[in-house]
């Protein structure tokens, strides 16, 4: 049936079929980073946590999920890796690396209004 099609035409034509069937969501609310105590403790996803990379926790996004974050103050943004659970402080909706919150010029305000932006696969 598709025998005049290259393959990586097939593969590019299923690959863009699937991503663009994910549902886009936006989530607003505060950010803050962890503190320096959590360093190579266990996060949920059996690793241990490192200050250096650009990871972040979230409530409910499975672990893995790769989500934009936006600091709406100053519009820096930046793409992190869900890789533990929380942040367990009412209001906030993610916790960031110092990497990640550096990133977005959020370490002196120490929380941060951001709008998160993923895809959410049905």
């Amino acid at each position: 049936m598709y025998k005049n099609f290259p393959t990586h035409v097939i593969v590019f034509a299923m690959m863009f079929a699937f991503t663009s069937c994910a549902e886009k969501i936006t989530e607003i609310g505060n950010a803050s980073y962890y503190g320096d105590q959590f360093v190579n403790r266990p996060m949920a996803n059996g690793k241990k946590f490192s200050q250096h990379k650009l990871t972040a926790a979230h409530k409910t996004l499975p672990l893995g999920t790769k989500v934009t974050v936006i600091n709406l103050t100053n519009h820096e943004r930046l793409k992190v890796r869900i890789t533990d659970r929380g942040p367990f402080v009412k209001g906030r909706i993610i916790d960031l690396s110092k990497k990640a919150a550096r990133r977005i010029n959020m370490i002196d305000a120490g929380v941060a209004q951001v709008e998160l932006r993923y895809r959410k696969n049905r």
